[in-house]
């Protein structure tokens, strides 16, 4: 993907107030000194811990350690990529973002927004024309019936957008044609098919679900068939591969779920559109469906990334698969996929065989959500199914399972999880006569030796620390007491957030003032932006401390500090400032000297007289310059 340039970045930082975007998402109210609060997008709480600071165009949360810039944000909350997130916000303030150069004869990114920008409008009054027709044509009343039988409300299609394309060839057509489409845009989106004679409406007497992808825009279309004299007897018809269709990249439903996926961790793949919108309605708020395709790697990445756990697969994934024989074989796949997905992967299994749509219409939503709450891991659906094909009251029944079912569980790459299925098969098969006593080592030994070299499987990545743990750089700060890492973090609020007030008495406190090693590497990228002393403060000072920043912890604690609330009013701030660079000074000055005194003690006056005079010297200036600043703090 071409590289949009970096002014056009900046610019984008500058335009797109992060209080205008995040109040889009989070209601914010004032919280003093500049700063407004709110409750975290990111994490469910009842008390406002999500802080944004306008000046700096920064914002963090103090509960769950999410922090960063608007673009960040965007990020974090739509699930896009950075330039996915940059695109957008560009599109908000409406600035026009260049590109680096591309290769001669191929389309630059500009022409392809602007392709992309066209069939995306087409899409939106496609849709649009659609709902209304669903709501207002008698023609649709079948349609409307389809969803009354199936308990679906007027509501209820209003808000999964759901609409009836008419029997007419050209209805739709001549209605985007209408609209400044032409018919080569159309047929490139999808919403029409090149005829002998003439272009045609693709989707005719059918009922319509909109498909939107991650930014919540309409790219295609799921048609059911309602009339048994149509013409394409498939009872789905999905809009076929497009530029910006690629059903292999689409989940229906992601646009109503992806925020609670975020936020619960768990997410449940469905079978089809009605069962997306009746798990919705039933309160399981994290249904998504695959557009006529099946579950793919591609689905996983896409649900990876709404789960946010990429590097450490702590998501639960649930499927409703059938307990058919086409649910079995999708379950048997899993062991040739990627197994660290498959291992947060569930099952819930309907007894009789009902999907969630046809559940919810018999018993209700509480159905529907004790459904989804008695789902169990993937691994043992697919073995259990296996083993229950066979007749375990026989031996020779026992034998078929144990031959069919160890070559599966040797495929488990996690060694762990590997042995304690192993020990499961040995229960759900049962010991022959006379072998009780040893059996479960023997079926664990059998599926060791199958395995291999079982200790060159992969361990399970160790589960990392809270992000906010992170950021305070625990447990790198030791054993420092608590009141001192206090004073430090004031010390470097005052520093990032009124860099001018800190000024020299700041710029003057070395490094090594600062017990927390995370702390210290705070007032070293300070250093390296230039000190406080020049500063004016606000979004350009913050970008060069991100900038002069080593690592990502640095600027997690950089993004902190520059959201807290300094615990003074503007009158009382210049004040506070010099008050807390003052006691750090001080406890810096008094840790030195009880340096020097100790050095003192250990010098031979008489034998090293060079060396105690000039520590004597040390120690005389360091004395006057305590008193001095305890008299300044009087």
């Amino acid at each position: 993907m071409p590289r949009i340039r970096d002014d056009d970045i900046a610019a984008v930082r500058e335009r797109a107030r992060i209080e205008d975007i995040v109040s889009q998402y989070v209601t914010l109210r004032p919280a003093g000194g500049g700063s407004l609060k709110g409750l975290c997008p990111f994490h469910d709480e009842k008390s406002p811990s999500f802080n944004v600071r306008p000046q700096v165009n920064l914002f963090h949360c103090f509960g769950c350690g999410e922090g960063g810039d608007v673009i960040s944000f965007l990020q974090k909350h739509e699930q896009l990529s950075f330039t996915e997130a940059v695109e957008r916000l560009a599109d908000k303030v409406g600035l026009q973002l260049r590109y680096e150069e591309t290769k001669p004869g191929t389309a630059g990114p500009r022409q392809n927004r602007e392709q992309r920008s066209r069939l995306i409008d087409a899409h939106r009054i496609a849709a649009e024309f659609y709902s209304d027709l669903l709501t207002s044509s008698p023609e649709a009343m079948t349609g409307r019936q389809f969803l009354s039988e199936r308990g679906f409300d007027r509501e209820a299609a209003e808000k999964f957008g759901v609409g009836y394309a008419p029997k007419g060839g050209e209805v739709l057509r001549k209605h985007l044609r209408q609209k400044g489409f032409s018919d080569d845009e159309l047929i490139s989106a999808g919403l029409v098919a090149q005829g002998r004679n003439s272009p045609y409406d693709r989707f005719r007497g059918r009922l319509v679900w909109p498909i939107h992808d991650l930014f919540g825009d309409v790219v295609g279309f799921g048609a059911r068939r309602l009339y048994d004299d149509d013409r394409v007897e498939a009872k789905y018809l999905n809009t076929p591969e497009t530029s910006i269709y690629k059903k292999s990249h689409l989940l229906y439903g992601v646009t109503y779920a992806k925020r609670d996926i975020a936020r619960s961790s768990q997410a449940v793949v469905v079978e089809g559109y009605t069962d997306v919108m009746a798990c919705h309605l039933a309160g399981v708020t994290t249904a998504v469906a695959t557009c006529g395709t099946a579950f793919g790697d591609d689905h996983a990445r896409i649900l990876r990334r709404l789960l946010r756990d990429q590097d450490e697969y702590r998501g639960r994934v649930i499927f409703t698969f059938d307990g058919d024989e086409a649910g079995q074989k999708a379950a048997l796949r899993a062991f040739e996929g990627d197994q660290r997905f498959v291992g947060q992967t569930y099952v819930a299994i309907e007894p009789h065989g009902l999907d969630p749509c046809e559940l919810r219409i018999r018993s209700g939503d509480a159905s529907v959500r004790e459904l989804i709450a008695r789902h169990r891991p993937l691994f043992e659906f697919a073995i259990r199914t296996m083993v229950d094909a066979y007749d375990l009251d026989h031996p020779e029944g026992r034998s078929q399972a144990l031959n069919r079912a160890i070559p599966l569980i040797s495929r488990i790459r996690d060694r762990s999880l590997r042995d304690q299925y192993a020990v499961r098969l040995s229960g759900w098969v049962g010991p022959p006569e006379g072998h009780s006593e040893t059996w479960e080592r023997d079926v664990v030994g059998r599926v060791r030796a199958a395995a291999g070299a079982p200790d060159r499987s992969p361990r399970r990545r160790p589960e990392p620390a809270p992000a906010a743990q992170q950021a305070l750089g625990v447990p790198n700060h030791g054993t420092v007491d608590p009141q001192t890492l206090g004073l430090e973090r004031e010390v470097l609020r005052v520093a990032v957030q009124r860099p001018a007030l800190a000024g020299p008495g700041f710029d003057a406190i070395e490094p090594e003032a600062f017990l927390s090693p995370v702390f210290r590497a705070v007032r070293e990228a300070i250093a390296k932006a230039g000190g406080c002393a020049t500063q004016g403060g606000g979004a350009a000072w913050m970008e060069a401390l991100l900038a002069a920043a080593g690592d990502d912890v640095t600027r997690h604690v950089l993004s902190e500090l520059a959201v807290e609330t300094i615990p003074a009013d503007d009158a009382g701030v210049p004040r506070y400032v010099e008050s807390v660079v003052l006691r750090l000074t001080e406890v810096w000055v008094s840790r030195r000297l009880v340096s020097l005194k100790a050095r003192l003690q250990r010098t031979d006056p008489s034998a090293e007289t060079e060396v105690y005079n000039r520590l004597f010297g040390e120690l005389m200036t360091l004395e006057a310059h305590r008193r001095d600043l305890r008299e300044r703090q009087a």
